[in-house]
């Protein structure tokens, strides 16, 4: 009786430490008296105890945050970095062979590798194109983590740091710009202007009785807004038959 229950404990011990679940996202990379055997999973699988050992491994996506990085970019303007990089396993046996923690070494050199990107770049161009950058970044990392397994699918700056006086400086400047772009306009208008008025002279000059026309309608014009006195200036052509009537 003693030995039908101990076999029967050791029996459920074997199968509780032989036993093993992943769920559809992780794989267990399996090693047997030291050497990696292969990667498993996803569900169920028994591992022989004592023998194997199981090291999981996680193949969704991972969203890391790089701390802000202190830079110094092309044209000497000191500046606070932060990005935030996705990647995911590809291969868990390289994930765990090759580096020890994976983790921790794509966070270390994405550190590295924003601060390197953006030094080569100016201030103007950090800030206006940060898709190239981004680019740039996502392909340097992705070629240094691929013996990992790991693979980089994006990679975004999300915040540039500027110092107060430099935003002070940026702010006039584009002060300085939307004045400049108000005066063109401005001017243009005018010059529109003149040219519509040197037409309409021109046309004037050559038809005398376009101007008696424009007479009668801006008197129109005033006599709809209700006055109780309107005062128009009478054109001289208009008295010229009495005038040379008298003569």
């Amino acid at each position: 009786m003693y030995s039908l229950v101990t076999i029967l404990i050791i029996v459920i011990l074997f199968l509780a430490s032989a036993i093993r679940i992943l769920a559809e996202y992780e794989r267990g990379v399996i090693f047997r008296l030291g050497r990696v055997i292969g990667a498993k999973g996803p569900g169920l699988f028994i591992l022989i105890p004592v023998v194997d050992r199981m090291v999981k491994v996680s193949l969704r996506l991972v969203a890391l945050d790089v701390p802000p990085q202190d830079v110094i970019t092309k044209d000497n303007v000191s500046v606070k970095v932060n990005a935030v990089v996705y990647f995911r396993v590809i291969d868990p046996v390289k994930a765990v062979i090759e580096v020890e923690n994976y983790l921790y070494a794509t966070s270390q050199l994405a550190q590295t590798t924003l601060r390197s990107v953006c030094g080569e770049a100016e201030l103007d161009e950090l800030l206006a194109e940060r898709e190239k950058i981004n680019a740039k970044l996502q392909d340097i990392l992705d070629k240094h983590t691929d013996p990992w397994g790991i693979k980089v699918t994006t990679v975004e700056i999300k915040h540039i740091d500027l110092p107060q006086e430099m935003q002070r400086a940026m702010a006039k400047q584009a002060e300085a710009e939307r004045e400049r772009r108000s005066k063109i306009i401005n001017a243009e208008g005018e010059y529109q202007a003149a040219n519509k008025l040197a037409e309409a002279a021109q046309i004037i000059a050559k038809y005398p009785i376009a101007l008696q026309l424009r007479y009668l309608q801006t008197l129109r014009e005033i006599s709809a807004e209700n006055n109780s006195v309107t005062v128009f200036p009478l054109p001289i052509d208009l008295l010229r038959p009495f005038i040379d009537k008298n003569k």
